[in-house]
């Protein structure tokens, strides 16, 4: 049956960015705040068995926003700094698969397993991971190395980050990604 390493899985960290940081700014009350630092143990792990990485990171076109290139929030997390020859490809809309070249360069390398992690769980990693499983690849969504925060609905009422978290996560799981956490991650890659 081989492991998770043997089908060159590539790990795709989305919008891993200072920015993240600042939980007023994007609603409040992030949960998972140790979701930088999981990112990190993946990535040196994808990195000492020489699996590909793509580090994916949002330009906001609004100048007020933190991940504008002008902010300091556009700058990747400490925990994930891109290597030299790592690539780096920048996105401007939710998913990493639109108006960008990832499709064709997982293609080109014959990758056919994602593993993504980032940051949110709700907009970029979910709209990421639905349109990979549309794509047909064969994804996976690391539910500790991503993180969410409160959301208002559509009548005003007040959702948890963690309830939109896992709720993001219960959307994708089975239908367009298999749900792991870090510890099955790593386990499965041995």
């Amino acid at each position: 049956m081989g492991t998770l390493s043997d089908k060159k899985p590539a790990l795709i960290l989305i919008d891993v960015q200072k920015g993240f940081l600042d939980d007023e700014y994007w609603g409040g009350n992030r949960n998972n705040k140790n979701a930088e630092k999981t990112c990190g143990r993946l990535l040196e792990k994808w990195r000492e068995l020489k699996l590909p990485v793509f580090h994916i990171r949002h330009s906001s076109s609004n100048k007020h926003s933190r991940l504008h290139e002008s902010h300091p929030g556009f700058q990747f997390s400490d925990e994930v700094l891109p290597l030299p020859g790592e690539p780096v490809i920048t996105k401007n809309v939710n998913s990493a698969l639109i108006g960008t070249d990832l499709k064709e360069r997982l293609d080109a390398q014959d990758i056919h397993t994602l593993v993504i992690v980032g940051i949110t769980t709700n907009h970029c990693v979910s709209t990421t991971a639905r349109m990979a499983g549309n794509f047909g690849y064969e994804t996976y969504v690391v539910s500790d190395a991503t993180a969410g925060f409160d959301r208002i609905g559509i009548n005003g009422e007040k959702y948890d980050a963690e309830l939109v978290h896992l709720t993001a996560l219960a959307n994708l799981h089975g239908e367009f990604a298999t749900v792991w956490n870090s510890e099955k991650v790593l386990a499965e890659l041995e």
